[in-house]
């Protein structure tokens, strides 16, 4: 074993205290799913983590830090989930048609509740607010990739800012995600409304050289005015 190797003891501490930290950001998940963020408390993720709630402070500092931490994580594993169907997507059309599929299966593991939730609950507490928005960020990354990737070369490029679509299509899903539980063919409707603005959006692809052209030209002399 070589000096800078530390002894099995620390090293079996530094993995104890991992798996430690793993616990705790699954129980603050789960606390969520089932209590709302109301009645996340350390007392009760410690209690579902089954480990001592001096413990979330000693790791996270307060919770705050474990909910952002516990969310970052949750919110990485679940772009990453979705990675592979993004970068299959040929067009806005399919990117909507993605967002359908990823809607329908984060609601049915409870995920949309949190989301909910964690949305409620920022509205007053800048803390939460903050964490909150660095988990829909990793969301907001992956769409505007895609979307850059989609208009690169297109018609409608010039007037296509990337980072703010990426945020409207990620603002449309939150608001509609949150909507459904209030009117749920409402919010049936407005995916509608959104898979035909992608329909017409792939027919302005699908224009010939000349209309091509011309459409350019148009959208060019309408983002300069």
């Amino acid at each position: 074993m070589s000096d800078a190797e530390p002894p099995p003891a620390a090293r079996a501490k530094r993995r104890s205290g991992a798996r430690t930290r793993e616990l705790l950001m699954e129980a603050t998940i789960t606390t969520l799913r089932e209590h709302g963020v109301s009645g996340t408390s350390a007392r009760s993720v410690a209690a579902t983590a089954e480990v001592n709630q001096a413990l979330i402070f000693y790791h996270f500092g307060d919770m705050v830090g474990l909910l952002g931490q516990a969310c970052q994580q949750a919110t990485e594993q679940r772009v990453a989930h979705y990675r592979e169907e993004f970068a299959t997507v040929g067009s806005l059309q399919e990117l909507l048609e993605v967002g359908r599929r990823l809607h329908e299966r984060e609601r049915a593991e409870g995920n949309v509740a949190v989301l909910a939730q964690l949305l409620g609950a920022a509205q007053t507490d800048p803390a939460l607010a903050g964490v909150t928005a660095d988990a829909l960020n990793l969301w907001v990354a992956e769409i505007e990739a895609v979307l850059a990737r989609l208009f690169q070369g297109s018609p409608l490029a010039p007037v296509i800012d990337p980072a703010g679509l990426a945020r409207a299509v990620a603002a449309a899903f939150v608001g509609l995600e949150l909507y459904e539980g209030v009117d749920a063919a409402g919010a049936g409707s407005a995916l509608d409304a959104l898979d035909q603005l992608g329909a017409l959006l792939n027919l302005a692809e699908q224009l010939g050289p000349l209309a091509r052209r011309t459409v350019r030209s148009r959208v060019r002399k309408a983002a300069g005015k």
